[in-house]
Order: C-alpha cells, then structure tokens, then sequence
C-alpha cells in the first residue's frame, strides 16, 4: 500500500489535454442517457464548489486496494460503476441500460450503455465488461466479490451486449452482478497482482468523479468531478474527505458539512432552522459470535439462548451507543428490511430464564466469585475478542453476563488484527459491527448454511464454525431458487424463525442514528434502498429528477 502523498491529477494531466475536446463533445449525450439510467430528466439544480466530510485512511480505492469496510468501497464507487446502481427504491440500470433474466434464472443479459468513457478517453465496451468478470472471478475484488464458483462462461453476444451464465441460478445473483465494478481491460490486463496495484491509472474509472489526491497517513482524499462522466452531472464539483478530532464540532465551525450526531446532541441543532436532521435505518449493526467449532460447549443451544436472555440490548444501547440504535432480532434480519420477519422469538432480559437453561446444562453452582460451575468445577469464562473502538460496549456486556454466572474476559485489539482473527476463525467469542444488514437477504445462506463433508463439518462462513441445521440449509438452499418474491419471503421468514430459536450469533443493536447539515449549502443527499449513509451513495452528488 502506498505511503506517500499522491497529486493523482498531475499524473494525468497530459492525458486529460489530449482527450479534452472529445470529453466535452460527451457531456451533452451524458444528461440524455442520464434518464435512460433511472434518474429522470435532470432538473435545473445549483452546483456546489466543494463537500467536506470527515476523513479517515480506508485505502487507495481501487476494487482490490481498498479496506474491506463500507466507507472505503463506496469512496472507490465514486470513480467505479457498476452494470446497475442503487436509489431509494431498488435497482437501476448503470452501464448497462437494460438486462434480461433468461432460462429461470441461469443467464444474465447486460446491454451496454453505448458513448461512455474511461477517464482517459478511451470508449468503454463490451470486452471491457467480459474482461471484469473473467478477471474478477480469477481475482476477487474487496468489494463486490464473486465466487469463482458462481460464473460458467462470460460472452460477447452482440455489437454492445454480454451474457453471463452462472453455475445455478440464484435470486440474489442479479444484485451480486450488478454490484461488480467494471475497469478497464487495457489497463489491468498487464496486472498480475491486483493488491498492490496503486498506480495512478489504477484508478481510472468510468465514474462521476476521479481521484485527484490521497493521503495514507492523513486519511483524506479529494475527488473531482470528470467532466466526461456519461450519466447525471455532478452537483457538487469537489469532494474532500478531511481529518478531524470531534465530527460535531467541525461541523459547527463549519470544517465539514455533513455530521453524525447522537440524540442527546440533537437539541442543539433541532431548533435551528439552518440545519436539518435526518435520520438512518438501522442497516449497520453489532453481533456477538460464537466459534462453536473449536469451542464445543458453544454448540449447546441452551448455552446460547442462556446468553441471549442475560443480554439487555436496550441497556446497551442507552449506555453505548446514547439511544441511537435499536434492539437486534434473533431472526437476523433487522426491522427495516424488506422481508423483516417481526414475529419470530425474541429474547428479553430475562436472568432466571437463563438461570434454568444453565442448570438444565449442568451449570448449577457458583464459585466464590459468583461464576457459574458444574460437577466438575468447570467454569463458564470465555475470552471475547473486540477491536479497540468496541472496549465499551464489552464492557457493558460483560457486566450484563456476570449477572447471570458467565465470565467474560475482554481481549482488545486494532479493527484490522480484530476482522482477520474472525475470517480465520482465532476467537472463542467475539464482536463485529458492519453495514449491510440492508442487503439481499441471501446473506443468511451466505453466513449460516453448512455441509457436511467427510465427516468433518464446512461452514460456508467465518461468523458461524461449527454451527448447523439441515433445516435452515434446505430452506436456504429453496430461496436462493426462488424467483417469485412473495414465495422467497416465506422461506426468508421461516428461516429466520429457525435462526431464532438457534441464535448460532446475537445481533446486539443496528445503530440507526441521525446526520445533520445545512440544506443552504447543499440539500441533495440521499439514502438507498438498502443502506443506512447519505454520503455513501454517488446519487448524492449528482443531479437527479
């Protein structure tokens, strides 16, 4: 990863000059597709010089060199585009200007928006779309990953159009194709580790705006608007993403303009009518894992429920997270998802019904310490493995399970050290919190489904080793095949009744919280259909109908 600071701009400037001319000829065709996108006609709408948002190093983003984590991969989208995009109400067509499912779900034809442009001038084309999936399948991206597994052959079928044939058919897998960023063949074929390509023309893309600087050590960024973007026109002509000590505190001085607040910051700002206060889903959330694999008492389900019940979400969230969250679901899915099942079991503070399922394991006594022991004087003590921004809230946690006899000792560490001991499985408990709990809900397959192999158990995931229920595996395996909504919502439903009653992880709250910022400056931010951040979608920043 690079180091120093780059003026990405000063690299491309004798590109940019040559193909200037023709970048402008683009503009004019650019607002006329922008309709076919989904946005609309464009309105007459105000352009603004410069956002400024909090910073922070998520790494050089490219598809492959970017930190694993939502603010890195949705700043690598600003220059990136995908077949299709995200609005408020679902998907819409991008780079390609339409697609057709066929043969139930096993091919995926994208057509390709024809004028488009790479930000060095060269024309995007349908070998360029091939190429990202041949490449991508090779070479999984960070974001937007797919399983090499999951694509038979990718063709060129006409002038403009490609045809993706998956292995099986999935109905999540339309949203899996959309998602994957495009780049350009005739860069990166000459790329053999995609890592460590940091380049300056690693980051050439098809996107509303291209990197103009980057600062590792600082954690800021700076994106301007490509005058040659095909689609909508860019609103806001920079983005810069700055370094801060208090986010709400800079924005009252005016250094950004755009604040996540907490509820008990928000009569400060209610009142005022220069500000105005939104309010986001519940789509980035906290889960307690269990590494039931190579920790056996884990797989006890009473042990788990047992936990679940000694758990007090709605004390964690007043004394963690200031009231800006809610509760989690057993179920998994939280409350604003579109197939949010809300009447699977639910598990409220309840000691004495933790209590009895301790017994029930044999768990019966407690040592002089108030820790619950059975027979043979083993003790319930786990290590919970946290990064050091979730110290708090183990805390709290803690607390809450000494009460019911279960020692919890906390091990912190850095995000990075913590995300890559849970993806190799190094815990025994452990917390994560992340966005994406808006998401197709084929990400319960994806987390919770296993199979068995030689006697040994394979968990298709690193948050549940070692959990399994050929129930939920069969119903799993159904909905992915199921293409009609109404009928994949009841197998979602079912299986998350299932996930309930199981609890292989706690969802401990999805924060929901509140941004502010001054509509005078700017007032076109907006939230998809499946994610809890304004500034993280590109529609934000463009104009829209």
């Amino acid at each position: 990863m690079i180091s120093k600071r780059y003026n990405i701009a000063r690299h491309l400037l004798a590109v940019l000059v040559l193909v200037l001319s023709s970048i402008f000829l683009m503009c004019g065709c650019g607002a006329k597709q922008a309709g076919q996108a989904g946005a609309g006609k464009a309105k007459e709408q105000g352009q603004v010089d410069v956002i400024r948002l909090a910073g922070g190093d998520w790494g050089y983003p490219t598809p492959y060199a970017v930190y694993p984590r939502g603010p890195g991969g949705f700043k690598m989208c600003l220059i990136f585009d995908g077949l299709l995009e995200r609005d408020e109400k679902g998907l819409i067509p991008w780079l390609a200007e339409k697609y057709e499912v066929k043969e139930g779900g096993k091919q995926y034809l994208f057509t390709v928006r024809n004028g488009v442009k790479w930000q060095d001038g060269k024309p995007l084309t349908a070998e360029d779309v091939k190429f990202t999936f041949d490449y991508a399948t090779k070479n999984p991206m960070v974001w937007g990953a797919l399983d090499k597994k999951d694509i038979q052959k990718v063709e060129i079928v006409g002038d403009r159009q490609v045809l993706i044939t998956v292995t099986e058919p999935n109905a999540a897998m339309l949203y899996k194709l959309g998602m994957v960023r495009i780049i350009p063949k005739h860069i990166w074929e000459k790329v053999d580790n995609p890592k460590e390509f940091t380049a300056p023309e690693a980051v050439i893309g098809t996107g509303p705006y291209r990197l103009t600087e980057y600062s590792k050590e600082h954690g800021t960024y700076r994106f301007e608007a490509f005058d040659g973007f095909w689609g909508p026109k860019q609103r806001v002509k920079v983005i810069e993403f700055v370094p801060v000590s208090e986010e709400v505190l800079a924005f009252e001085k005016g250094e950004i303009d755009l604040a996540g607040i907490t509820p008990d910051v928000l009569p400060r700002f209610q009142k005022d009518p220069q500000y105005k206060i939104v309010k986001s889903p519940a789509f980035w959330g906290y889960r307690l894992l269990f590494n039931m694999k190579d920790y056996p008492i884990l797989q006890h389900k009473e042990l788990r429920q047992a936990i679940a019940y000694a758990i007090d979400a709605q004390e964690l969230i007043d004394k963690v997270a200031r009231g800006a969250a809610v509760p989690g679901s057993a179920g998994i899915l939280p409350p604003d998802h579109v197939m949010y099942n809300p009447g699977v079991k639910q598990y409220k503070p309840d000691l004495q019904k933790a209590g009895e399922l301790l017994a029930k394991l044999g768990y019966d006594k407690l040592d002089e310490n108030g820790i619950r022991q059975n027979q043979k004087g083993e003790k319930l003590s786990f290590n919970l493995l946290v990064s050091s921004g979730e110290v708090r809230l183990a805390e709290v946690l803690k607390e809450q399970l000494a009460r019911a006899g279960i020692e919890i000792k906390v091990q912190s560490v850095d995000m990075k050290t913590r995300d890559a001991r849970v993806r190799e499985n190094k815990y025994e408990l452990a917390i994560t919190g992340h966005g994406g709990w808006g998401n197709d809900a084929d990400y319960l397959r994806e987390r919770f489904a296993s199979y068995s192999k030689g006697g040994a158990l394979m968990a298709s995931a690193p948050g549940t080793p070692g959990y399994q229920n050929e129930e939920l595996n069969a119903l799993l395996d159904k909905q992915r095949l199921e293409f009609n909504d109404q009928k994949r919502k009841e197998l979602i439903f079912k299986a998350q009744e299932i996930l309930a009653e199981d609890v292989p992880e706690i969802p401990l709250y999805y924060t929901t919280g509140y941004n502010v910022y001054r509509p005078a400056k700017y007032d076109g931010w907006m939230f998809m259909f499946d994610h809890h951040s304004l500034t993280h979608s590109k529609l934000s920043y463009l104009e829209r109908g």
